[in-house]
């Protein structure tokens, strides 16, 4: 790993090309800081936006009991940091998580002296765990998931993994199947917690500012576009964080529906999960035959008058090219497609879908979110199809039935009354590590 930095460098500096985020404080990834040493952090790291968004569900928590912890942000992708940055309150500090390698590890210890370390969901670095426990700086990992498959890799690499994952001082586990999972490795599933926490995504706040824009969108568009042959208008499904190739496969399930001229024609929103493939997205689209009107042509969210371009009336598809609307796409559409599921890629957080009462679609790969999509699946907030074709008729299949729709729209909310709770348990686990590393500093 050490000799591999000057190989990050090149990484860095070709990502940065795409996304400038990943150019900020490059000096950081190896353990070398501007401002002056200190110590007594609660550090938590969150690799990326999701998970980031992850954590500040349980601080939220935290932070109301005991507001005087400071904490230490760390990421690794540039989304992660942005919306960790939106999170920093007064005395709060952020920085990229160091290179797992012994030189930026022990820098990035010695630098910032955390009482507590808080990884999220699967974020487990061998040197990173050595260099805590020589440091004796507990850590812990919160919200973990272990899939089948990434179990299958960790135990062909069970030389590495099991002193990583025995090295943590204690695991908050999803489920019971990632516990006994996470058990294999070595890991300490913490008892006082029970095997299990849940997710705490399933506590996601529903915002009700998005939703409400979002629906004050919705009735304009229906208003724009309703006709004496289809009075509501012309309904919107959303493709949602969508994955390389799997646009490629919409465009085919859904080419040969583009002769439609019904006044009830679906508009789609195609959001793509990485911003930095828009671009390609589009050209694909309109290759494809498609009319193509970018998100940000129709302009701030914030109105409550929404006047959609005439150019959006005609449009097949709305590309969305904005970063942090997804809650307003949720709300604008009536059904959702999942991203990430229809290629073998483990599926997106399909939970905030749910949160604005937007049904789901999933494709057969949802390891990521394994516990999550079986839980929408048996609510009925989701139904789940072998591929984008059937998606296409499942989605077209809501937008007929009304009632099959409403009763998967209140399924969704089911779904969350059902797992909520676990933003709670987690802070609670972590207050609890937390004094127990300070009565042991204290001695």
């Amino acid at each position: 790993m050490s000799a591999l930095q000057p190989l990050l460098r090149y990484k860095l500096a070709r990502r940065g090309a795409r996304e400038p985020g990943y150019l900020e404080a490059v000096e950081e990834r190896f353990g070398r800081y501007d401002d002056a040493p200190s110590s007594g952090w609660l550090w938590v790291h969150a690799v990326s936006l999701g998970e980031t968004r992850a954590a500040a569900l349980w601080l939220e928590h935290l932070r109301q009991r005991r507001p005087d912890i400071r904490v230490l942000w760390t990421h690794g992708t540039a989304t992660g940091r942005a919306q960790g940055q939106r999170l920093l309150r007064q005395g709060d500090a952020q920085v990229w998580l160091p290179w797992d390698a012994p030189g930026p590890v022990r820098r990035f210890l010695a630098h910032f002296r955390p009482r507590l370390g808080v990884l999220m969901e699967t974020e487990v670095w061998p040197t990173l765990v050595a260099g805590c426990r020589a440091a004796r700086v507990p850590l812990l990992l919160v919200n973990a998931r272990l899939n089948e498959r990434s179990w299958r890799r960790a135990q062909r690499l069970r030389w590495l993994a099991r002193p990583a994952y025995g090295g943590l001082s204690g695991v908050l586990a999803q489920s019971a199947d990632d516990a006994a999972r996470l058990r294999t490795l070595g890991a300490a599933v913490d008892p006082p917690a029970g095997d299990t926490i849940g997710n705490v995504k399933f506590d996601v706040p529903w915002h009700p500012e998005p939703w409400r824009l979002g629906r004050a969108w919705r009735a304009a568009w229906q208003t724009a576009t309703a006709t004496a042959d289809a009075p509501a208008g012309r309904p919107i499904l959303l493709l949602a964080s969508t994955r390389e190739g799997e646009e490629a496969a919409w465009c085919e399930a859904w080419r040969p529906r583009l002769d439609r001229t019904d006044a009830a024609r679906p508009l789609w929103l195609v959001v793509p999960r990485h911003p930095q493939r828009v671009d390609a997205v589009e050209r694909l689209l309109r290759d494809a035959g498609m009319r193509v009107l970018r998100r940000s042509a129709l302009g701030p969210l914030d109105t409550e008058w929404p006047a959609w371009p005439a150019a959006a009336r005609d449009a097949d598809v709305v590309l969305g090219d904005s970063l942090g609307e997804m809650p307003w796409y949720y709300a604008l559409a009536r059904v959702a497609l999942l991203g990430g599921s229809f290629a073998p890629l483990g599926g997106q957080n399909l939970i905030e879908a749910a949160a604005c009462e937007c049904p789901i679609v999933m494709g057969p790969h949802t390891f990521n979110f394994a516990e999550a999509a079986q839980a929408a699946a048996a609510a009925g907030a989701a139904v789940r199809v072998p591929d984008l074709a059937a998606g296409v008729e499942q989605g077209l299949n809501w937008l007929t039935d009304t009632q099959a729709h409403a009763n998967a729209c209140a399924a969704c909310q089911t779904l969350l009354q059902r797992h909520a709770g676990a933003a709670a348990r987690c802070a609670d686990a972590v207050l609890r590590w937390w004094d127990l590393s300070a009565a042991a500093a204290a001695r």
